[in-house]
């Protein structure tokens, strides 16, 4: 996830509460991340720029959707399931979640997993810090550290814990099917990292949504409210105050649908008209009806995902699954 905050990289604060690591990329890069992205011929813009404050916070309100079913049911999954998660896992771990936002699912599952310490990563420094604060009032043992940071910062937080000498079993905790946010390739990528990070004794607890009826996956990515369009449509608004640019909203509409043949939904941002968006100084060209790709959102069978986890050096435990076979969850042990 992405913030505005622009501080420089790997600095530590710790206060009674919490401790805080910003692990946030420089200006620089997130501009020529962008630029690169806009410069195909199939615009593309990471989804990980829909989490500034604002857009954690709209993520937050589509989970509460009633077509978005993925949050509830990986939920009431995580709830019937805790003891038996946390037999699996054990206690005194190191509980590491990447993308935590809200830390909502993870507060589930601390009363069964009694951690030792919690690792909560996000690329948003407000909505993390909020996050954090608020966990460390309800859960005043534990020992909790905030790093803000996106998925490409792992490798520099496990060399981190590697020097940190914290001997506790890690286990990564990555809820709410946001591995389909990679392509197949990269999802294979990310666990492997994942699989260097928690070691070779450690373990992954992840949700991953299914493959099903496109119905059913159009309608979660276009709820009636509107609430996934705003979503998508605060990348821009988020773009705007990091480059800056000049998107104007207004010029630009949501568009989500499932292709069943790469079994993903696509997210893109769709002009409504030619114009030219000044991103860093730089001109961007848009046709009419000319769309930025903002996200896929890949499902999988629970075969193709243990074939995944397996090549990335996890081995499939445990999985739970809903009686409608919507979304699964699934506890995997480094080998």
């Amino acid at each position: 996830m992405q913030s505005a905050n622009t501080a420089s990289n790997s600095s530590t604060v710790s206060d009674s509460a919490i401790t805080y690591i910003d692990m946030h990329p420089p200006r620089h890069d997130v501009v020529k991340e962008v630029l690169a992205g806009f410069s195909g011929a199939q615009k593309v813009l990471s989804p990980k720029y829909f989490y500034d404050e604002r857009g954690s916070q709209l993520f937050e309100a589509i989970t509460q959707q009633p077509e978005y079913y993925p949050t509830r049911t990986e939920r009431k999954i995580l709830t019937d399931n805790a003891g038996n998660i946390a037999d699996l896992i054990g206690q005194n771990i190191t509980l590491i979640e990447p993308g935590c936002g809200s830390c909502e699912k993870v507060r589930l599952l601390l009363n069964a997993l009694q951690p030792h310490q919690f690792i909560a990563m996000d690329i948003s420094a407000e909505f993390l810090l909020t996050a954090t604060n608020a966990l460390a009032e309800e859960y005043p043992s534990l020992d909790i550290t905030a790093v803000c940071a996106d998925f490409s910062q792992i490798t520099a937080l496990t060399h981190r814990l590697n020097d940190s000498k914290n001997e506790h079993r890690r286990v990564a905790f990555y809820p709410g099917s946001t591995l389909g946010n990679f392509h197949p390739g990269a999802a294979l990528d990310f666990l492997s990292t994942v699989r260097q990070m928690v070691g070779s004794n450690g373990g992954l607890l992840i949700g991953v949504d299914r493959h099903k009826n496109a119905g059913i996956l159009d309608a979660a990515y276009n709820d009636a409210k509107g609430v996934t369009a705003d979503f998508n449509l605060n990348a821009l608004t988020h773009i705007n105050r990091l480059l800056p640019a000049n998107f104007n909203n207004d010029t630009f509409s949501h568009h989500a649908f499932y292709n069943s043949a790469q079994q993903r939904i696509e997210m893109h941002l769709r002009s409504e008209t030619k114009q030219v968006v000044d991103c860093a100084s730089h001109a961007i060209n848009f046709n009419a009806n000319e769309t930025i790709h903002s996200e896929n959102s890949y499902k999988y069978t629970p075969e193709q995902f243990c074939a995944l986890a397996q090549t990335a050096g996890f081995k499939v435990i445990k999985t739970w699954s809903d009686c409608d076979d919507l979304f699964s969850v699934y506890y995997c042990a480094a080998q």
